[in-house]
């Protein structure tokens, strides 16, 4: 072994870890007192989880680590909290670890300063994919490791993606790092790691795509790739995606206790660490383990799931999907349907960036397929075979988010030359949207892109004038109900926001004081109150206001031109239907008798099939075989020329056919990140 090379922080007095606050406090002392050159070192640290892992899950490691290292029995128990936990003793680490230098030796190692380059990252990759048997060339479980690798020559796609920067690492290459999708992983490098390249493969391993360049797979809007918005790790961060891949499945339908409190504990120690900061998966992950087991005095799960959002949102533009899928399904697990439907709707909202590949969107497919298919259906059954007032079925504010769900889906769709929407999917939609009544389905405000695309049309500024003032007197009243909707105003209407402004402020009241000195000077418009159309205020001047009072109480009420102040004292039943709003908590209701009112939630939509229906989904008797038809046409877009706009979207009226309870339940499966 070369003494320039990469030196491990295996420090013997470290050693044996009989527990897993032993392996806790080892990933510590390697996390804040790395080698001499600063990095943690991954290769020690995945063989040591490894191990652990795959001891637990299969109970093969120990006896194999017994017979070819150091001969110490894993069985002996240092105490009483470490009677069933694998020993990982030095011998054994430091046997693996010289393996692997050793397969490595034939590669020269840079010159001080000098950066990695690709036929270094792929000559490195060579020796790893030709050591693998073939039948590893698929992603199952427990491959995710070194420690898989150098005792048994198995890896996943993950798996040899990291053992690619491992072993870029132990030659001195301090520019190689990972970059991680939520299904994929390849490799940066150089002064600004800018230049990247794929060391592994994708899906089931048919296709070897090392040496490849991943531009091409960022320009194609692939979701795969994320649109050149994955995490790029530094090497605390790849430490966490160590953590991160344990898998802790002992069959499909039991987990290893263990094993998840294990991968727990070093997930709350990098997150005191401040590494998880950059890293949504990372986060939700976290969440799930805490949904099943919480942890004293540590956050909620629904907190690290709000956190992993918003990292998605701060650091990645938003293009991170699962996210919120992890906060909808767990939404769905404890019955809060309503919010589940936001979460979905905003994983749509997502979605909606990329263009679908049959080839490379399998796993986040299955996702969508499975809310679509099974998790909506069921909470539609459920909740319609009750008979509250308040239940989904009763609420605009859901139906909008079942629409922007699949708004998102068909935008995917679309440029794809692959469809989606089969039958099997309009069938679901089409049930979910007949249980709801064309009361609920009317209050909903659909606007559609091009009528915004000219910024000079009266109508359109007024609509988002309206609009604006109502979302900004809900934010001064901190009224977060409809907080997350990723649909609402999009880039596109913010430049006719911007010129609406000043006259949003003037002529749109912003407050129930406002409204109420306002009605001192001008008359509310009846159009505007009854059918929610028109101008707020009158330019006549009737003697009486124009709107609906209960005059069972106010038959006395009339406009009183000098005392403004006494007019809410006239309206106790005053209903005031504002349908431009975006926000279900800006509804002014003045009796407890009203206690289900119009909700008016505003939505964008993006897709061609979905404005097709959009006058069919506010019928008021739904023609649910057309919804269908539409949905399941055949959609194409055809390209111009690269760099070129696109041209105009053709729809055809083809139809596509096409023992312990688990910790991972519903959950998006770990394996489908790498």
């Amino acid at each position: 072994m070369s003494s320039g090379r990469f030196q491990p922080c295996i420090n013997k007095k470290f050693f044996p870890l009989k527990s897993m606050t032993d392996v806790v406090d080892f990933f510590q002392k390697c996390l804040e007192n790395p080698p001499g050159d600063g990095e943690p070192d991954l290769t020690l640290l995945s063989i040591v989880t490894g191990f652990v892992e795959i001891s637990l899950t299969t109970g093969k490691a120990a006896e194999s680590a017994v017979t070819e290292n150091s001969g110490a029995s894993p069985g002996d128990p240092a105490d009483e909290e470490s009677s069933t936990f694998p020993v990982v003793t030095y011998e054994m680490v430091n046997n693996l670890y010289q393996k692997y230098q050793n397969i490595l030796a034939l590669i020269q190692k840079p010159k001080a300063g000098r950066y990695a380059n690709r036929d270094v990252i792929k000559r490195v990759s060579d020796i790893i994919w030709h050591s693998l048997f073939w039948s590893s060339h698929k992603d199952r479980a427990h491959l995710q490791n070194l420690y898989s690798y150098l005792s048994y020559n198995k890896l996943d796609c993950f798996g040899v993606a990291l053992g690619v920067v491992a072993g870029c690492q132990l030659l001195g290459y301090k520019d190689v790092h990972l970059a991680i999708s939520e299904d994929h992983a390849w490799v940066v490098f150089g002064k600004k790691r800018q230049e990247a390249v794929e060391v592994t493969w994708h899906g089931k391993g048919s296709e070897d795509k090392r040496g490849q360049d991943v531009t091409a797979g960022i320009e194609s809007k692939a979701w795969l790739y994320l649109s050149g918005m994955p995490v790029i790790c530094n090497r605390q961060m790849e430490v966490a995606s160590i953590i991160t891949a344990i898998n802790i499945s002992i069959t499909a339908n039991a987990d290893c206790v263990e094993v998840a409190e294990l991968q727990q504990r070093l997930l709350w120690l990098l997150y005191d660490m401040g590494y998880l900061e950059k890293y949504p998966m990372a986060l939700g992950n976290l969440g799930e383990l805490e949904e099943v087991s919480p942890t004293i005095g540590r956050k909620s799960c629904e907190a690290l799931y709000i956190e992993a959002i918003q990292s998605a949102k701060v650091f990645y533009n938003n293009h991170h999907v699962y996210p919120y899928t992890y906060q909808g399904t767990y939404y769905y697990r404890l019955g809060k349907y309503r919010e589940a439907f936001r979460s979905w709707a905003n994983a749509g909202d997502v979605i909606r960036l990329y263009t679908y590949s049959c080839r490379d969107d399998e796993e986040i497919y299955k996702e969508f397929v499975d809310i679509a298919n099974e998790m909506i259906p069921y909470i539609i059954k459920t909740e319609s075979s009750g008979h509250s007032g308040r239940c989904v079925l009763r609420d605009s504010e859901v139906f909008a988010n079942i629409l922007r769900f699949y708004d998102g889906v068909c935008q995917w769709e679309e440029e794809s030359s692959t469809p989606i929407l089969h039958i099997g999917w309009a069938k679901p939609l089409v049930n979910t949207i007949s249980k709801f009544d064309y009361d609920i389905r009317s209050q909903v405000v659909i606007n559609v892109l091009d009528e915004c695309e000219n910024p000079n049309s009266e109508d359109i500024k007024q609509n988002l004038t309206c609009t604006y003032a109502i979302k900004r007197n809900t934010l001064q009243n901190e009224n977060k109900l409809f907080e997350g909707n990723n649909n609402s105003i999009t880039c596109r209407e913010k430049s006719i926001i911007a010129d609406c402004k000043d006259d949003a402020k003037s002529e749109i009241p912003t407050t129930l004081a406002d409204l109420t000195a306002a009605c001192g000077e001008k008359i509310l418009n009846p159009d505007f109150l009854l059918q929610g159309g028109g101008q707020l205020f009158t330019t006549d001047n009737p003697k009486h206001i124009g709107a609906r009072i209960d005059t069972t109480q106010t038959d006395d009420v009339t406009t009183t031109q000098n005392k403004p102040k006494q007019v809410p004292l006239a309206l106790p039943k005053l209903i005031l239907p504002l349908p431009l709003s975006s926000s279900p908590q800006h509804i002014l209701q003045y009796d407890d008798d009203y206690e289900f009112m119009p909700k008016n939630p505003v939505i964008f939509l993006h897709s061609q099939k979905m404005k097709g229906i959009k006058d069919l989904l506010l019928n008021e008797k739904l023609n649910t075989h057309a919804i269908s038809l539409q949905v399941t046409a055949h959609s194409v877009v055809y390209k111009k020329a690269r760099g070129a706009e696109k041209s105009n979207f053709n729809v055809g009226c083809q139809v596509s056919a096409q023992s312990t309870e688990s910790y991972a339940g519903t959950r998006p499966k770990r394996a489908r990140r790498e």
